[in-house]
């Protein structure tokens, strides 16, 4: 589990970075000024409009696959198995241990029934 999910985060951020290259090489909207005064786009290597397609294109593919590979990584870590836990998990439960109560003197324990009854009524 721990390979694939290494070899998934590792094309995720090559893709990433290629993603970014590709955006940084593309042309702008404000870019076709500057061929009205001789840039020479029409010798390139794709053509006049042929690197533009081939970079939004790959842009696309690569974002498509930055996206699945995102998914697969934000599910895999969602739905991780528990190896260990944590610390208290490895703690065995103790029997409660029994405290012995003192034991009171007779004459003290042996309230008169009138007086407690009288104690928790609530005056009118």
């Amino acid at each position: 589990m721990d390979f694939w999910f290494t070899l998934i985060l590792v094309v995720d951020v090559v893709v990433a970075l290629i993603i970014i290259g590709l955006v940084l090489l593309q042309h702008g909207k404000g870019a076709d000024v500057g061929a009205a005064f001789g840039s020479g786009a029409s010798g390139s290597l794709f053509g006049a409009s042929g690197s533009a397609n081939f970079l939004s294109r790959t842009t696309a593919i690569l974002a498509a696959v930055f996206f699945l590979t995102t998914f697969v990584l934000a599910y895999l870590v969602t739905h991780k198995p528990r190896a260990g836990g944590g610390v208290m998990d490895t703690v065995k439960e103790q029997p409660a241990q029994q405290v012995p109560v003192p034991q009171a003197a007779p004459d003290a324990a042996k309230a008169p029934e009138a007086e407690k009854s009288k104690a928790n009524e609530v005056p009118k």
